[in-house]
């Protein structure tokens, strides 16, 4: 857990930091029902090869990573297991299927994906979020930059 929050971290201080973190956003929540969604995507680029190979991402200048984990809104902030399902789509409306990989580090719980991208590009993010009988839709967007 502590390995991949380092990275997690390092990868957000990279985009708040870059040339281009004007158009970026670093880490983001949103409360969506019962819980707090937390989500990030950045460039492949900003891991590390062997966390990527760790995790089975693939590093590439075109390439990005999303990750979202899910807290419940309690005291403890517990998380949450759930089911993704989500695309990205560009302004043009070509959409990628977001195949998301669980992760779980200790008590933390991290959902992967990967996704294409050109320089300058803006994604739109749509991810259905479903636990049991609960249902919640996390959407944003994301500029990426080619290294």
């Amino acid at each position: 857990m502590k390995k991949l929050a380092s990275i997690l971290f390092f990868a957000l201080a990279g985009i708040t930091f870059s040339a281009h973190s004007e158009q970026m956003q670093g880490a983001q929540y949103k409360e969506l029902g019962p819980w707090q969604v937390h989500y990030i995507a950045f460039p492949s680029t900003f891991i590390q090869p062997q966390i990527a190979k760790t995790y089975g991402l693939e590093r590439s200048g075109y390439k990005g990573i999303v990750n979202i984990s899910i807290l419940k809104k309690d005291t403890d902030a517990t998380a949450q297991t759930a089911t993704l399902k989500g695309t990205a789509k560009n302004l043009l409306g070509n959409k990628q299927t977001l195949d998301f990989k669980e992760v779980i580090e200790g008590d933390a719980i991290y959902y992967l994906a990967q996704v294409d991208f050109t320089n300058e590009e803006i994604l739109r993010f749509d991810v259905e979020i479903q636990q049991g009988n609960q249902f919640q839709k996390l959407q944003f967007q994301q500029k990426f930059y080619v290294d």
